[in-house]
């Protein structure tokens, strides 16, 4: 009996979870590219990022 009970929640259509994958991987490239963006900008400002005037 408990293998025939329906599944509880929502159960998304091969179209949502194909547009929900392509969010997902595109929120992760933006991500990334930030990531690169933020690590380039330390190296090439390079030590002096850390002295500041008072």
């Amino acid at each position: 009996m408990a293998d025939k009970q329906e599944r509880n929640g929502i159960v998304l259509t091969e179209a949502q979870k194909k547009s929900r994958r392509e969010r997902s991987i595109a929120i992760a490239l933006a991500l990334g590219v930030l990531v690169v963006l933020f690590f380039a900008v330390t190296i090439v400002k390079g030590p002096a990022v850390l002295v500041r005037p008072m």
